[in-house]
């Protein structure tokens, strides 16, 4: 069996497949992991499952030795730059609720796509996952947070508008990824939740956004590709609605957000949850001894049935004690 293998039986809910694991660091949390294990941690790591996405002009973590205080991406957001983390949005390039004047980017740059072929041979036999970009979180990058939700009360009509924009740049990535390379996966990057509940109602995220997300699985499903959905946060009130309109995994499983028997219990037949291991105050604030004994409790609480891929509840941070990742890491390993 190898990894491409052992993540589909696990997504078909195979009871005997051994509960696979994902690791996902910034940049300084990877250098200390780095110096642990090795350079090549998707390789010392033995990670079942490898992720890429299409190049941006601004990448996720920009360094400020590199691109200074500031970078602006393809969308003509100004974001922060920052050596730890990804930076943030500071300086929108919607103004006004409007899309005059504007106008998306080229989804079919060549940039984007010239390192995904070799990436795809590169990872042959794992289970290789492509990142296609964001919806309702780009529009928040664009509009600015405050403004966004001011306008799903007062401008709907605007926020359908520049939600069908970016579901179209996304629809013609997917089709060129689709029609160029081999892979097993897409993943759409789009944050409904807060701490503990939804940043909107449930009502206006079923009109407004359910139904670019349903296109967007649609057209992944079409191509035999699995779909991941990444959501930080308290999103229950809309995950059978994911899973109505095709979702196979759902990302990352905050154990601070939601309770993770209940989504077992509730979702575990339907979809593979990805995540659970708390990285607000296990990973940051508990022992080495706690950490493998989370580990162990969530392989048998989740992973019993199938549909069970352990992560921690988000990206690590720099804040978790290299103690702690070796303790995670190795736990998650041990297939004892």
């Amino acid at each position: 069996m190898n990894d491409r293998e052992w993540i589909l039986r696990t997504i078909d809910r195979r009871d005997s497949v051994p509960v696979p694991y994902n690791f996902s660091f910034s940049p300084p949390a990877l250098r200390r992991v780095q110096g642990h294990y090795g350079p090549d941690i998707e390789e010392a790591l033995a990670l079942p499952i490898r992720m890429t996405g299409c190049k941006s002009i601004k990448p996720l973590y920009a360094d400020p030795s590199q691109f200074g205080p500031t970078a602006r991406d393809e969308f003509g957001v100004i974001w922060s730059t920052t050596s730890i983390d990804r930076g943030s949005p500071m300086g929108p390039c919607l103004r006004e609720s409007t899309l005059a004047g504007y106008t998306f980017p080229d989804p079919a740059a060549a940039y984007r796509f010239e390192d995904i072929g070799a990436w795809c041979r590169l990872h042959e036999g794992h289970f290789r996952l492509i990142w296609i970009g964001d919806l309702w979180e780009r529009a928040t990058f664009m509009r600015g947070m405050q403004d966004i939700l001011m306008d799903v009360a007062a401008e709907p009509a605007f926020v359908e508008a520049l939600l069908q924009g970016l579901t179209d740049y996304i629809l013609r990535t997917m089709e060129i990824l689709f029609a160029r390379f081999d892979f097993e996966a897409v993943s759409l990057s789009d944050d409904y939740g807060m701490q503990q509940s939804l940043v909107m109602s449930p009502e206006d995220w079923r009109k407004l956004l359910k139904p670019q997300v349903a296109k967007i699985y649609a057209l992944a499903k079409r191509h035999g590709k699995v779909v991941m959905h990444h959501s930080c946060g308290h999103i229950v009130p809309i995950i059978g609605d994911l899973i109505d309109i095709g979702l196979d995994i759902l990302h990352p499983i905050q154990p601070e957000a939601m309770d993770c028997a209940m989504l077992k219990r509730r979702f575990g037949m339907d979809l593979t949850l990805c995540g659970g291991i708390s990285t607000q105050q296990l990973l940051v604030h508990g022992t080495p001894a706690q950490v493998r004994e989370e580990v162990r409790r969530l392989k048998e609480l989740l992973g019993k049935g199938g549909g069970y891929i352990l992560e921690p509840g988000i990206t690590i941070q720099d804040d978790v004690p290299l103690e702690n990742l070796v303790a995670m890491i190795d736990k998650a390993r041990d297939q004892g």
